[in-house]
């Protein structure tokens, strides 16, 4: 530890930092200061002397990453932003301030440079973390896999700061299992343990042995405390610092290293204050703790600036590394020129030659009446483009096999001791992951590899167990990233694994997260279409490709239609019979998924009774909604009242489609045991009653009008 020099200034720094988040609380009205006056030195510690990033390039590829998993602390990581030029003084007195602020009362992603991930809801910061860790060891192996660890400019270090309702959640649990299974060395996890949470001293309800388990899922664990044997507190960076030397040294494992401070200290009436955590502490107390600090207790948002240029100069380190960097770098890309093309082309999101040729391949061996489960489409697709897509990786909760999420003869993302007679080709480089039964972390860990890398994961499970993911599938949209959910089993049709396991009301749950776009396509031609509309689309929003178990019709009218129909969310699939042109149908039927040759069915037997009927497939919404006014009215005339929804789900998503007089043909109830084909015939998803709804809704018209 001979390069660890800690001066006055950086004391001083520390003590700033204190009361700047003192004052930004304060100031603000509202906020959470306990944690993160007592996390300065921490913090401090890590920006200064142990993380690599440059404040004049906050997106350099070569830093190391940052996480406040505690994300209530915001202002833990606004000072440090500050300190080191990243932030202005102007944004900490703006903290919690207007839909303008750059610094929002929990972190968020796009809004403040030099953050990396929206936190808040505990536990997904550390799961998260674990998918950073993943990202940057996969695109160290598709870039640059035989140079030593560390002398790569595709290393870095992921760095997280946590705390106990981090680590009282399971998400971080599932995640922190995984990493430990992965032996990810580029991980650490530094834990505050302030035994505080909002109702009072944590042992109430967590008294467990955090490093025991930890060391149970494989991690390197140490301990610092702050509270010293006789009970006096110091805020003892030295120690802290020699704990971080040693963990760096260990390259088989993450890191785990427990912290045990009080919160708040040294705020008189505060420290070790459950009030402290989420509630101003007061003028008096800011005037104390300003007071034992050495600040003017009259003043706000006072600057030591001796003591913050000293912290400054963490820009000019940044820019020797950065500086270092380059040179490996351009050594780097001297050496690997086919290489180099290929991380120029997914820097920059761009697909490679021949996306769309295997695609069209794929499709050119579709046969029109041939039954494929759109689950099956789905795995045809992915495995047809993964050859040309070597950014692209993934698998599924512990359903490989059903999801069809395995890629044909890929490696296993795995240490090579952990090879199965199932899975024996395995490599820490590998494309194909397995997280086991852990759906919540599965979504934080691919959103997590999406935020470190450049690399296009995909991760899926069941429809309905897609509740398990959802904390991750909503942080994906609010942060806008491309992830890619794999759904399958789609509804009622999968059968007799009961109503447990067939979702009903979940289209309409996912359909209502802002900015996550929902597709169901109707056969193999729609989902090759969802599948090429996704990678090329400009917008990097999640989507969720919800696919079925049973066998669906592949459609003639998709053959010709998907193509230009897909990307469009909603096109006319089928015009009635007999129509002029520039006439309307007495009748429009919208359909997705497996519903879609139910509503040809049903839309025939109504062009035979005379009544002209058009069938409208939806496979998304989203995409319709995009869409410019002149195209919706084309495909769903407001003249045209008279309608019908088909969707083995809840109706509720259809109104806005259906107006008044529209009639849904849905599953308004739990599922049921038998036979699936026989559930969907039970439950009224017929061509009958679609004939029998849209009959009632020209009826309703009629006698409106």
């Amino acid at each position: 530890m001979t390069d660890f020099k800690w001066t006055e200034l950086d004391d001083r720094a520390v003590k700033m930092a204190k009361t700047l988040t003192a004052d930004a609380v304060e100031h603000a009205g509202s906020g959470h200061p306990g944690s993160a006056v007592s996390l300065a030195p921490i913090a401090y510690t890590l920006y200064q002397h142990f993380m690599k990033h440059d404040p004049a390039d906050p997106k350099w590829p070569g830093r190391d990453r940052f996480i406040l998993s505690g994300g209530h602390a915001s202002l833990t990581q606004y000072i440090q932003l500050y300190y080191a030029g990243y932030l202005t003084l102007d944004d900490i007195k703006y903290f919690r301030g207007g839909a303008d602020t750059r610094t929002p009362g929990h972190p968020e992603y796009g809004l403040t440079p030099g953050l990396e991930i929206t936190t808040g809801p505990l536990g997904q910061g550390v799961a998260s973390a674990v998918g950073f860790a993943y990202g940057q060891r996969y695109q160290r192996g598709l870039l640059d896999p035989d140079t030593p660890a560390g002398e790569s400019p595709f290393d870095h270090n992921i760095w997280v700061i946590c705390g106990e309702g981090d680590v009282e959640e399971g998400v971080s649990g599932e995640a922190s299992s995984l990493a430990g299974n992965q032996k990810l060395g580029n991980l650490t996890v530094i834990f505050d343990a302030n035994h505080i949470q909002i109702e009072g001293e944590t042992q109430i309800a967590f008294a467990e042995d955090v490093i025991a388990r930890y060391k149970s899922y494989g991690w390197y664990t140490d301990e610092v405390s702050f509270i010293q044997p006789d009970g006096s507190y110091k805020e003892d960076v030295q120690a802290l610092a020699e704990a971080l030397h040693k963990a760096q040294q260990v390259t088989d494992r993450p890191k785990f290293i427990k912290v045990d401070t009080l919160i708040a200290w040294p705020t008189p009436g505060k420290t070790n204050d459950p009030a402290s955590h989420g509630a101003l502490l007061g003028s008096d107390a800011v005037a104390g703790l300003k007071t034992i600090l050495g600040f003017d207790p009259e003043q706000t948002f006072e600057i030591d600036e001796e003591a913050l240029a000293h912290a400054r100069k963490v820009g000019e380190r940044g820019q020797a590394a950065h500086a270092e960097w380059n040179a490996r770098y351009e050594a780097w890309r001297n050496a690997n020129p086919e290489r180099a093309a290929l991380y120029d082309r997914i820097h920059a999101g761009q697909l490679p030659e021949g996306f769309d040729k295997a695609i069209d391949d794929l499709e050119a061996t579709y046969t029109v009446g041939n039954e494929v489960a759109t689950r099956a489409a789905s795995g045809k697709v992915l495995n047809a483009i993964a050859p040309v897509m070597p950014e692209l990786w993934g698998g599924s909760a512990d359903l490989g096999g059903a999801n069809l999420t395995d890629l044909d003869g890929a490696t296993s993302f795995a240490p090579k001791e952990y090879a199965t007679a199932q899975h024996p080709d395995v490599s820490e480089y590998g494309r194909q992951l397995h997280f086991g039964v852990r759906e919540f972390a599965m979504g934080a860990i691919t959103n997590g590899i999406l935020l470190d890398s450049d690399t296009r994961p995909f991760n899926g499970t069941f429809f309905q167990f897609a509740d398990y993911e959802r904390g991750a599938v909503r942080l994906s949209a609010l942060m806008e990233l491309p992830n890619l959910y794999v759904w399958t089993h789609d509804s009622v049709g999968l059968g007799q694994d009961g109503p447990t396991h067939q979702p009903v009301e979940h289209l309409a749950a996912y359909r209502a997260i802002p900015q996550l776009e929902v597709v169901r396509p109707a056969d193999e031609y729609e989902t090759a279409e969802a599948y090429r509309y996704f990678f090329e689309k400009d917008n990097t929003l999640p989507t969720a490709m919800v696919l079925s178990r049973q066998v669906l019709p592949t459609l003639a009218q998709t053959a010709v239609k998907a193509r230009d129909g897909v990307k469009r969310g909603a096109y006319i699939l089928q015009e009635a019979n007999g129509l002029n042109a520039g006439e309307n149908p007495d009748v429009i039927i919208m359909a997705t998924g497996s519903e879609v040759q139910v509503a040809l069915d049903a839309a025939d037997t109504l062009n035979q009774q005379d009544v002209k009927a058009r069938v409208v497939s939806v496979p998304s919404m989203e995409w319709f909604e995009d869409q410019d006014t002149d195209y919706r009215e084309h495909v769903l005339p407001s003249s045209v009242y008279a309608r019908v929804s088909v969707e083995a789900g809840l109706a509720q998503p259809w109104y806005k489609y259906l107006g008044t007089f529209g009639r849904p043909v849905s599953v308004e109830q739990f599922g049921l045991q038998g036979e699936g084909l026989q559930n969907l015939r039970d439950l009224g998803i017929t061509p009958e009653h679609v004939v029998e709804a849209a009959q009632e809704s020209i009826a309703a018209v009629k006698a409106a009008f």
